[in-house]
């Protein structure tokens, strides 16, 4: 899950235990994969494993078994034909959710998404109807403990960012998608360190939720991004602490 509460995912996802990280590391295997078979072995050439490879990395995944993925997917087709789709849903109370998916059986994933949106009450959404309420923008999240503040912003902005965001925790650097690798690139030739260096959606406008609510999204998200073809999920909810 991605968006307004990014410092908490990243807690959630630290304090994950093995089962946990284990499903993370499978899915993030898959996306190596995939991402290796359409565009080639090679990072430097292929965008997309660029993108998974950062994601691989801010979760600390072994690289054993991202080589594996990445020669899984660069030594030949084995004629399984992969779609990228959005998902758009309105979940309970109103919010706007966005999964990103790879399914080789459209009809099977869209049936298990229907099921989990309908049972906690929310809908699936006509195409454009919550992209709309999201900006695509790269982002990369810096610990406070990670960087002087003055000087990763003046950093990232030199290097072609749109805004830099101070919270308590840390840092989110906000950049044009076209001028993410390029941004992320200058951070780490610094040798500071991302908790999170992605191309995500950014909600314009968020949905603040109660507690009862917090957990009907919680509960509907995590079911969501559970499922092995999603790949990321994003939403407005501005859950409660």
């Amino acid at each position: 899950m991605a968006g307004h509460s990014k410092w908490a995912n990243i807690k959630r996802a630290k304090g994950a235990n093995d089962a946990k990280r284990g499903k993370v590391f499978a899915k993030l295997s898959r996306e190596v994969t995939i991402a290796a078979r359409v565009g080639g072995g090679d990072p430097d050439m292929n965008p997309r494993l660029r993108m998974i490879l950062l994601k691989c990395r801010a979760a600390n995944m072994p690289k054993d078994n991202i080589d594996r993925a990445i020669n899984k997917g660069a030594g030949g087709d084995d004629g399984t034909q992969y779609e990228d789709l959005i998902y758009e849903i309105y979940g309970p109370n109103g919010v706007a959710i966005l999964a990103e998916i790879s399914t080789d059986n459209r009809n099977r994933t869209a049936s298990d998404i229907r099921s989990y949106v309908t049972k906690s009450g929310g809908n699936i959404a006509t195409a454009g109807a919550v992209t709309r309420l999201f900006q695509k923008k790269g982002q990369i999240v810096v610990a406070r403990e990670s960087a002087d503040e003055d000087t990763l912003m003046e950093l990232a902005l030199e290097a072609g960012a749109e805004d830099m965001k101070s919270e308590p925790e840390g840092f989110t650097i906000i950049t044009e998608p076209d001028q993410f690798e390029t941004v992320n690139k200058a951070i780490e030739e610094k040798e500071i360190k991302a908790e999170v260096a992605e191309i995500s959606y950014i909600p314009d406008i968020t949905v603040p939720l109660d507690d009862k609510s917090s957990n009907a999204v919680t509960n509907l998200i995590e079911k969501i991004e559970d499922h092995d073809d999603v790949n990321s999920v994003y939403s407005n909810a501005e859950f409660a602490e």
